[in-house]
């Protein structure tokens, strides 16, 4: 059986988010503030988020910036799903310095 086999929804979403990448004219600072706004509005889950964080950090988005576009999209998305926006990133980033710090050991 081949890793496609085992992954397909994995392997459609990573087809789609390629194919958005690469037909996107936005540069990649202002993609990954457009994503990080949309998966508020869909109120995400953190994994949905923390694919997100690398990417945002080696673009140069801030924590700042973050919480600039949820000051930004909350008279749009309501402060319910902004405020759950804010843990699920939260939680995103916890994820990441995790796997990071078990990656160093």
């Amino acid at each position: 059986m081949s890793t496609q086999d085992e992954t397909p929804v994995l392997d459609v979403i990573g087809a789609m988010t390629a194919a958005s990448l690469e037909r996107s004219t936005l540069p990649p600072d202002s993609l990954l503030m457009v994503r990080i706004a949309a998966l508020a509005a869909v109120d995400a889950r953190p994994v949905s988020y923390l694919a997100h964080v690398g990417p945002a950090v080696e673009s140069g988005v801030t924590i700042d910036t973050v919480q600039g576009i949820l000051v930004a999209i909350a008279p749009i998305i309501g402060t319910a799903r902004t405020m759950k926006a804010a843990a699920n990133i939260s939680d995103a980033l916890g994820y990441a310095i995790a796997i990071l710090a078990a990656e160093e050991e």
